[in-house]
């Protein structure tokens, strides 16, 4: 208890910012402090508890693996801290930031909508979104460095039992073109289209689920040609730009921009008979900030707005 009462909360801050930035030069360029002075303000934090929580090198500092177990602690106070100052309507924190990690999947038809519906309530709420491949967004969603994140499955995937998990769009796959493709004079695209000499296939980096979609629908075949590129707004924009067609949710492509502006269309894909869903999740705790209450409640609203 004694070690715990010289915990002071904003050193538990200064290690949660360096987690989520990777450096201390980022973290003291965020908190507005000097690098010396939040270096040594976690040497006495290391001191108080006893643990070496960075890991020191010429490169630079990371989180050390004793540190990294700590996380999940570390965020549960600053989250209890947090439901403190709400609840005897603290105003004065107005530095408050909710942070949301994406697969950018339905980046622009979805949240971009929801961002402005968040900020006209919450005007001195901060959002920092952060594009990140499902794994790493689980990692930091366990370590308390993301307090939402924005995930793909395919139909019949097993559920991670530490987050909530709420369904928020359900789409098929489709093929994503440019009007003046060839692709888009038919009525539907099957695999061996993709598979063939025409226009090279854009796929996603092995990690994102519309990657795993392409291997099953191909059965391991590859392409002639293809490109390989890292989140569905890039695959968008390659589209347009006529360097190939690519396969995404249909959600990622009606409403989009470049599918407003006539840029990109899409054309259902035969044999596609499995749906993609877009969930939000967060962290199972006894309690969440009521900025990241408010934003997931705004997530479930645009989505219904959203839906075919």
């Amino acid at each position: 208890m004694v070690i715990l009462a010289a915990v002071r909360i904003e050193q538990l801050e200064y290690i949660a910012a360096v987690t989520r930035l990777g450096s201390l030069r980022g973290a003291a360029e965020e908190l507005h402090l000097s690098q010396p002075a939040l270096s040594e303000t976690v040497r006495n934090l290391e001191r108080e508890l006893g643990v070496e929580l960075l890991e020191r090198k010429r490169s630079g500092a990371k989180i050390s693996d004793e540190g990294r177990e700590l996380l999940p602690h570390i965020a549960g106070v600053i989250e209890a801290v947090d439901r403190l100052r709400d609840a005897a309507g603290d105003q004065h924190r107005v530095s408050r930031m909710v942070r949301l990690g994406t697969v950018n999947t339905a980046t622009v038809p979805l949240l971009i909508p929801v961002i402005r519906a968040f900020r006209a309530t919450h005007p001195v709420t901060q959002v920092e979104v952060v594009g990140a491949q499902q794994g790493d967004i689980h990692r930091a969603l366990l370590e308390g460095s993301l307090d939402l994140g924005l995930v793909n499955y395919l139909r019949g995937d097993d559920l991670p039992p530490d987050f909530e998990t709420t369904e928020l769009l359900r789409g098929r796959p489709v093929v994503c073109v440019r009007p003046d493709s060839p692709l888009a004079a038919r009525s539907s695209v099957g695999a061996e289209d993709l598979l063939g000499e025409g226009e090279p296939l854009i796929v996603m980096r092995a990690g994102y689920v519309m990657h795993r979609y392409i291997h099953r629908l191909l059965d391991g075949r590859a392409p002639s040609f293809s490109y390989s590129t890292d989140g569905a707004e890039m695959g968008k924009l390659m589209v347009a730009e006529g360097l190939g067609v690519t396969v995404l949710p249909d959600f990622s492509v009606i409403g989009d921009p470049l599918e407003r502006g006539g840029a990109i269309t899409h054309r259902p894909l035969v044999g596609a008979d499995t749906d993609v869903l877009l969930v939000i999740q967060r962290r199972r705790t006894a309690s969440v900030p009521r900025a990241v209450r408010d934003l997931h409640r705004l997530f479930l609203r645009g989505a219904r707005a959203t839906a075919p």
